[in-house]
């Protein structure tokens, strides 16, 4: 802090640049005195006139004015309406291969991506995050409202976003306390105004989803799972070669698993949602957070807030008056006197 005037300019340092221009004044003043010297030692008739003599102190002001605007000064107050919204939302996305099943169209990664830019889409300042999760959960984006960068982190998104290995939900919930452990601290006040949006097909093989999910409990912070899939009907899995996946002559398919998903809600106070198929409106991201999520922050309420208004303006119009003072009294302009050798 620079003599605590932080608190009236936005950047106080720049008003440290003002102590340079006496210096720039008398170094100018010296060229000009040594050029009159040199004059008079050629002629007794070098003019010296009174607008001459002002103008070196108009530029110096019209100089320091433009520093002082520079450097953004504010006072007096303004009332300004600020949304109070302070939710932290972080998505948490199944990338094993599972989700490239196409009982959802085109596959069950691109569904849930489709449907994570419509909730993007919802969030209207609130915080957001991604994690991409398979054996151990990735945080692909901090806690953020810049809706672009957003975008392009879940544009990136693909089944090798995470380690490869048994699908562990139990990770996916661990990551997601850990990036709003960053914003809210291990135990901090905010995390009553988080929650985790839980994306996958099920299939949980690690195990330990439900001590997780009561550790998120005990953070104040609900999950809302979504299962995304058919429960009903068992689809095959795509190979990396790009036919249908096998093991052992047979084709490998997978279904919807709800069981460890509508556990996980429950315990940790949360809701689950399955994905309709069809993909109809009602059932998508941004509706879902809209019906739920809201209910997480009941806080949420314009409030409003004072803050010193910049006044830079009238700085920057008289360093101009004064700089446009100066140059007008220079030679060639009111003074057409000429120097008689």
């Amino acid at each position: 802090m620079l003599f605590d005037l932080d608190k009236y300019f936005a950047y106080p340092y720049v008003l440290l640049a003002v102590l340079l221009v006496p210096f720039i004044l008398f170094f100018c003043a010296f060229l000009i005195a040594r050029r009159r010297k040199a004059l008079l030692k050629l002629s007794t008739s070098v003019p010296d006139s009174f607008s001459q003599r002002l103008q070196l102190p108009l530029i110096g002001l019209g100089l320091c004015l433009i520093l002082f605007a520079a450097a953004r000064p504010r006072w007096g107050k303004s009332t300004e309406l600020i949304p109070a919204t302070n939710r932290n939302i972080v998505v948490a996305i199944d990338v094993s291969r599972s989700m490239l099943a196409s009982d959802v169209r085109p596959n069950r990664l691109e569904r849930a991506k489709a449907d994570v830019a419509d909730l993007i889409d919802s969030l209207e300042g609130d915080r957001c995050a991604l994690v991409a999760f398979r054996r151990t959960g990735v945080a692909l984006c901090p806690l953020t409202t810049d809706q672009g960068f957003l975008r392009s982190a879940l544009e990136t998104i693909t089944i090798d976003s995470a380690p490869k290995g048994e699908t562990d939900l139990g990770s996916a919930i661990r990551e997601s306390l850990q990036v709003i452990a960053q914003i809210d601290g291990k135990d901090g006040e905010k995390a009553d105004r988080s929650a985790i949006i839980l994306i996958s097909d099920g299939g949980d093989l690690r195990g330990d989803a439900i001590k997780e999910a009561e550790k998120s409990k005990a953070r104040g912070v609900p999950i809302f799972t979504v299962g995304i899939g058919d429960p009903n009907k068992e689809s095959v899995l795509p190979s990396e070669e790009g036919g249908i996946m096998k093991f052992k002559g047979a084709n490998v398919t997978v279904k919807l698993e709800e069981e460890a998903l509508k556990k996980i809600a429950e315990v940790s106070g949360g809701r689950y949602v399955p994905l309709a198929t069809a993909g109809m409106a009602e059932t998508t991201l941004g509706a879902i957070y809209r019906s739920f999520l809201r209910q997480v922050a009941i806080e949420e309420q314009n409030k409003d807030e004072s803050r010193l208004e910049e006044q830079y303006f009238w700085f920057l119009i008289a360093a101009l008056l004064f700089l446009l003072s100066g140059a007008m009294l220079s030679k060639g302009r009111l003074n057409n006197r000429k120097v008689k050798l």
